[in-house]
């Protein structure tokens, strides 16, 4: 039966629609979960294991002080169990997790959400990759000033860990394994322990959304350049073909729109040519390891997992170019924009990224915004979202967490595919 013929019946029966797109996206996600392993499966492709390499000793990851935005954040003051702040503190009862508690009196065990969460994370991967063994916690939460001047202890966001088996020739990559589950400051600062810090609940950096700041510039089919707090579903912008050459794409969407939020961005700067690009650190954009590989074998990459000595795609004449990552830095900026394109890419301050974030794997999300990029009148009309994160990726990073392992997504947890 020809889509035309389909469309009457549709309309007839729009109650229909939510549940029959849920199931639609079940059998859209549930091969890829069945697929899941160390590398994700697209197609018949499948990627080949990530290697874990171990920190080395004294390293830290992200390669920033702690207390900086592109790490942990600043220190916000020491919570004491008398002061308001201390309801902020949760504790955890994981029991595959050994706490230490030497003061006996819990405290080890008292943290934040997100540093609990990460924590939690990190012990499952501590039993995969030695089996027997169990993630160890030495020190937690301090209440009685053992540590350094506005040490991130003092507000329960860090935590000093080891193996239980204390085999100081695992913790290499115990801190490597930390910066996999998500700390956003991982230190091997010790011969007999790794220290490991999050941010605080409360900051910008914490809850970055959206995708790229209100300013930034895309290019129209007409040759124009305007911001993308100006761009419009039906606009045409300069993205990427699936054969890796220039191509004009529809704008089916706004995944995200927040026009008067604070997010923090990181700051992608390259040189031959020179280009700088700010999105969250869960977008994903396109890089390779050297200049010699074709636009199209470029991998989908995490912002906050882009390294100085990288590559990623620009606008050139003629088509695009490989540009060396010459700085990463961090910002924080008003407004959030985050717009889907038909094929999946835009090209923003002329550098090609993808229009989702969240999840590890482009082309999986791309596959699961099918019923989207085929049907966005008959299932949308003309409705535009307000403000926030669109209820179409909202929904599919919720069944995204019940069908796909952890590790496919980014650490932040964002909203959704246009975080």
């Amino acid at each position: 039966m020809s889509p035309a013929r389909l469309r009457p019946r549709l309309r007839l029966c729009p109650l229909l629609l939510p549940p029959l797109l849920l199931l639609l996206l079940v059998l859209l996600l549930v091969p890829a979960a069945r697929g899941c392993g160390p590398g994700r499966v697209v197609g018949s492709r499948r990627r080949p294991p990530r290697k874990l390499v171990p920190l080395a000793y004294k390293q830290f990851s992200p390669n920033v002080p702690e207390k900086t935005l592109g790490a942990s954040g600043r220190y916000e003051g020491k919570i004491a169990r008398s002061s308001e702040r201390f309801k902020e503190l949760t504790p955890n009862y994981n029991p595959d997790i050994i706490f230490k508690d030497e003061e006996n009196t819990g405290a080890d065990r008292l943290m934040t959400q997100r540093c609990k969460d990460r924590l939690n994370s990190l012990a499952i991967s501590v039993m995969n990759q030695w089996p027997g063994v169990k993630l160890r916690v030495t020190e937690g939460w301090d209440e009685d000033g053992h540590h350094s001047e506005e040490s991130l202890h003092y507000e329960g966001r860090a935590v000093d860990i080891t193996t239980s088996d204390r085999d100081r020739n695992k913790y290499g990559l115990l801190a490597r394994l930390a910066v996999e589950a998500g700390f956003d400051w991982v230190y091997y600062e010790s011969k007999a322990h790794v220290h490991c810090s999050v941010k605080s609940e409360h900051s910008a950096a914490a809850k970055t959304g959206g995708c790229f700041p209100a300013g930034a510039q895309v290019r129209l089919e007409s040759g124009q350049r305007v911001a993308l707090s100006a761009v419009r579903p039906g606009d045409r912008v300069l993205a990427m073909g699936e054969d890796g050459n220039p191509t004009f794409s529809d704008v089916l969407i706004f995944l995200d729109r927040e026009p008067a939020q604070p997010r923090a961005f990181q700051v992608i700067e390259t040189q031959d040519p020179p280009r700088r690009l700010a999105l969250t650190p869960a977008h994903l954009l396109f890089t390779a390891n050297n200049h010699t590989e074709p636009a199209a074998h470029f991998q989908a990459t995490f912002a906050s997992q882009v390294q100085p000595g990288q590559y990623v795609l620009v606008a050139g004449v003629p088509g695009l170019q490989p540009a060396r990552v010459a700085a990463v830095s961090t910002h924080v900026a008003l407004g959030a924009y985050a717009p889907l394109t038909r094929h999946g890419t835009l090209v923003v301050e002329d550098v090609v990224a993808s229009c989702f974030a969240a999840v590890a794997d482009h082309r999986l999300a791309q596959l699961a915004f099918w019923p989207l990029r085929l049907l966005p009148n008959l299932v949308w009309g003309s409705w535009t979202p307000g403000e926030g994160v669109h209820w179409y990726p909202h929904l599919l990073y919720r069944l995204g967490r019940l069908l796909l392992e952890d590790s496919s997504f980014h650490a932040l947890g964002m909203a959704g595919p246009g975080s």
